[in-house]
């Protein structure tokens, strides 16, 4: 039995795109990795994957299985593009027709959590009207994904629509079911208490029993993404003992390959600088 009490997924973005699926879960098992976040963002390229055909699904599945690491969470940032809250109604459509493609690959290579973005609409300025289409848009993903089997869990942004895990709990308490959780961006949240002067210990706090997982991300205030480890001002010992405290035993580290030659180190010492966060919270 593995004696470890929580799991730490690695990011795919963290390693260069040129490499295949396969070739990222064997660098993340490499360096002490237990999982692998997919993306599906707004780009061409990694929305196709919601087409992928059921033989390089099942090719996929076996893939994991021989390597003993899996895909385990998908990051679905393709909204931005095609929100659900969008004036526009082909847009919109476009937008569920992602998500219901999204949670039908999950079911299909066994992945249960579903990321999802915490904006309404991202291109286009955000009003009542794309705040109540946004919220039918959500009811109707989170019925399908019920019936799947697969949980959606909002990210907290850099935008003020959704920045805070309680501004995540409204809505997760507006919709009502247990196919829709939260997962924390820890430099955003912390980004959003620095601006608010509270506590983003508090702020955690508010969404005790709805937390699915923790995306452990660097920042600095105004700046949301490429912050080193370390560099920033997220407190991640305090931000990972609150979180083990209420439950949580899902972690992600997110960070993105810069272009450096030597991108494993990159990875292989996220995974030390995180076990040593883990170590100093007592967490095995």
């Amino acid at each position: 039995m593995n004696e470890k009490t929580y799991c730490l997924g690695l990011y795919e973005k963290s390693m260069p795109g040129t490499l295949s699926l396969p070739e990222k879960l064997e660098a993340a098992r490499e360096a002490g990795f237990d999982f692998v976040e997919l993306s599906i963002d707004e780009t061409d390229e990694k929305l196709a994957r919601l087409d992928m055909a059921a033989g390089e699904r099942l090719s996929l599945v076996e893939r994991m299985l021989r390597l003993g690491i899996r895909f385990e969470t998908i990051c679905l940032s393709g909204h931005r593009k095609y929100p659900l809250g969008s004036s526009d109604p082909p847009t919109r459509e476009r937008g569920l027709a992602i998500m219901e493609k999204a949670i039908l690959l999950a079911k299909d290579i066994g992945v249960r959590l579903i990321q999802i973005a915490g904006y309404d609409v991202y291109y286009e300025p955000s009003t009542g009207q794309t705040r109540r289409l946004f919220a039918d848009g959500l009811r109707r993903s989170v019925e399908l994904a019920a019936k799947n089997g697969v949980t959606l869990a909002f990210e907290t942004m850099e935008t003020p629509f959704l920045n805070t895990v309680s501004k995540a709990m409204e809505w997760v308490e507006k919709v009502d079911s247990p196919y829709l959780m939260i997962y924390p961006d820890s430099g955003n949240i912390t980004n959003a208490a620095a601006a608010e002067k509270r506590s983003v210990l508090d702020d955690m706090e508010a969404g005790r029993g709805r937390i699915a997982a923790v995306h452990l991300k660097e920042s600095l205030p105004g700046k949301f993404r490429e912050v080193p480890y370390g560099t920033g001002h997220v407190d991640f010992r305090s931000l990972i003992g609150k979180a083990y405290s209420m439950g949580v035993r899902r972690y992600m580290a997110e960070f993105w390959y810069a272009g450096r030659e030597d991108w494993k180190e990159d990875i292989r010492s996220a995974r030390r600088f995180f076990a040593e966060k883990f170590e100093e919270c007592g967490i095995r």
